[in-house]
């Protein structure tokens, strides 16, 4: 044999051994499982809830993460509580979930109730994904942890007050009462009409809101008023829009009127 073709042979030697190589790799390799929502069940029913602040990721399905807090009660060992969950406002910190101690925290206190503080990228609660979010938190956690279910609220400041808009108004069967802070939520429909909620609301506003005008919010809430909705509405005489931490007076006023009026405790 020449050299030639033995230098071919050997080329061709080693070309079917690679390829063998690759080909037993492969059919060895094993398909990567595929996340369902059972494995999100798992995962959150692992999350610890102990009595305290807890700061959570949890993976969802296609790749999706949910950030976010929980503040555990201590009664939530013993008995079933309340759930409130607060909106953070619009923002590019991704800590945004992470600042309860400013106005939740101690505006809701007095309510011994689980706190939910969600993230959603730079506060765009109306997304898909932020809407898919709280569709999934919600259903978990009522369904794992000690709710009471009739006893579902959510507040915010700025943009977190107009998701507390948004959603008690298309999720009205879970969420019993919303506390919108600062916030500018347009109550006409595409129509021209004025829509009406079928829960509470206490709505708290700045007298000198820098951002959304008093006399704008103040407008809409007589608007779905007059249409049938039941708003107390509250101005915080001398407050701007750019100090939510001094709002903590008149959510703890919010949150009696939640405690005594709507829950009736």
């Amino acid at each position: 044999m020449s050299k030639t073709n033995l230098i071919i042979t050997y080329c061709l030697l080693i070309t079917i051994t690679i390829f063998s190589a690759c080909k037993s790799s492969d059919d060895s390799m094993e398909p990567t499982p595929v996340r369902t929502f059972a494995d999100v069940e798992a995962d959150f029913q692992a999350l610890d809830t102990s009595p305290g602040v807890h700061d959570f990721t949890l993976e969802a399905l296609n790749g999706v993460h949910y950030d976010f807090r929980v503040i555990v009660p201590e009664e939530a060992t013993q008995e079933a509580r309340p759930l409130v969950i607060t909106f953070h406002g619009a923002t590019a910190s991704t800590d945004a979930h992470k600042n309860t101690d400013c106005y939740a925290e101690p505006g809701l206190d007095t309510l011994n109730a689980f706190i939910l503080s969600p993230f959603t990228e730079g506060g765009l609660w109306f997304s898909d994904y932020s809407q898919q979010m709280m569709g999934d938190l919600i259903y978990l956690i009522r369904k794992y942890w000690p709710i009471e279910d009739d006893k579902i609220a959510v507040t915010g400041y700025s943009n977190g007050g107009n998701a507390s808009w948004l959603f008690s108004k298309f999720q009205a069967g879970t969420i019993s009462a919303a506390i919108p802070m600062a916030s500018s939520y347009d109550v006409h429909e595409l129509d021209g009409s004025v829509a009406v909620w079928n829960v509470p609301l206490y709505v708290i506003h700045g007298e000198n809101d820098e951002l959304f005008p008093v006399e704008t919010t103040q407008s809409w809430v007589e608007a779905t008023s007059n249409a049938g909705s039941d708003v107390t509405f509250v101005i915080a005489p001398g407050l701007g829009h750019y100090v939510p931490c001094d709002y903590v007076p008149y959510l703890k006023d919010a949150a009696i009127w939640l405690k005594e009026t709507v829950w009736m405790d």
